[in-house]
């Protein structure tokens, strides 16, 4: 049976369409709006897409290991909630290497997250929660102690190191990107060179020699043992010399990551990803907290 509608109802039905029209065309007009705000927020007015790099290391439950190089999983978790409520994406290191090479096309506010030495406790708590979050990461392990930890039985949160295979997983789940952070150049101890840096007394020769040994040696097993080869060269604390620079050319690595703290800006000249810069994120403020930091730096290097 069919249900005749009188006129006045065909009007209010109209009247209510017409409304509802207007309110969707309206609220396209605010997304839109939105849209073209987030986009402004991660493109400078000269082009430059302006990248915050975050830098992590240690993740861990005990809350007195927890300071300056250690997070608890809660506030990572907590930072990948905020990362995503502020309209950021996560991109990787090769994502920006290929905006240079070729304009392939970033988010409209791209960020990246680095974790550096490699800690086991990154794949026992950092790698399942970007997973949960659909997030990606640069994870820059010190390759000596991956091959270490290989080959013992230990994987303890506190002071092991992911092994080769737990790298290989991390991989090949499309969530980690792995970079170089040196074969065995992760020292800042009396008797050690600090990092990559030269040494007083030697010749320029013997550095750039030894510095190409212990990186060769990372690529190597890295491209063997986990199935990829570096593109990124992550300074070992921060410390960069300008005798390392052929080298890591000579070596083939496309960017570098410093830990400077500072917003960067990704042009297509392949000069913008030397020595990135990064923000250390410490325990002790709240994820709302240090990522409007970040919204602040972000919309000053942007203007």
């Amino acid at each position: 049976m069919y249900r005749i509608i009188s006129w006045h109802k065909w009007r209010e039905i109209g009247i209510l369409g017409l409304a509802l029209l207007l309110l969707t065309a309206a609220a396209g007009t605010a997304l839109g709006a939105v849209r073209r705000t987030t986009t402004a927020v991660a493109a400078a007015s000269d082009g430059a897409i302006c990248v915050p790099v975050i830098m992590y290391h240690g993740v861990l439950e005990e809350s007195s290991r927890q300071g300056q190089y250690i997070i608890s999983p809660s506030l990572l978790e907590g930072d990948l909630k905020a990362i995503r409520e502020r309209g950021f994406t996560t991109v990787v290191m090769q994502d920006l290497i290929d905006y240079v090479d070729s304009g392939s096309p970033l988010p409209d506010k791209p960020i990246v997250l680095t974790f550096d030495d490699g800690y086991y406790n990154n794949y026992l708590y950092a790698f399942p929660l970007l997973k949960q979050y659909g997030m990606r990461a640069v994870l820059s392990p010190v390759a000596a102690w991956s091959e270490y930890y290989s080959l013992q039985d230990s994987d303890h949160a506190i002071y092991s190191h992911a092994t080769w295979a737990e790298l290989r997983e991390m991989v090949e789940s499309g969530v980690i990107e792995i970079q170089n952070h040196s074969y065995d150049m992760h020292y800042c101890t009396a008797g050690k060179r600090k990092g990559t840096l030269k040494r007083a007394g030697e010749t320029i020769a013997q550095y750039q020699q030894a510095l190409r040994e212990d990186l060769a040696m990372a690529q190597r097993l890295l491209t063997e043992e986990v199935g990829v080869t570096p593109t990124t060269f992550t300074y070992p604390y921060g410390a960069m010399c300008e005798e390392a620079k052929p080298v890591l050319a000579e070596l083939g690595f496309r960017a570098t990551l410093s830990c400077e703290s500072r917003i960067n800006r990704i042009t297509r000249d392949p000069a913008c990803l030397t020595a990135l810069g990064r923000y250390l994120r410490p325990a002790g403020s709240s994820s709302g907290a240090y990522f409007s930091r970040i919204d602040t730096e972000l919309s000053k290097a942007c203007r």
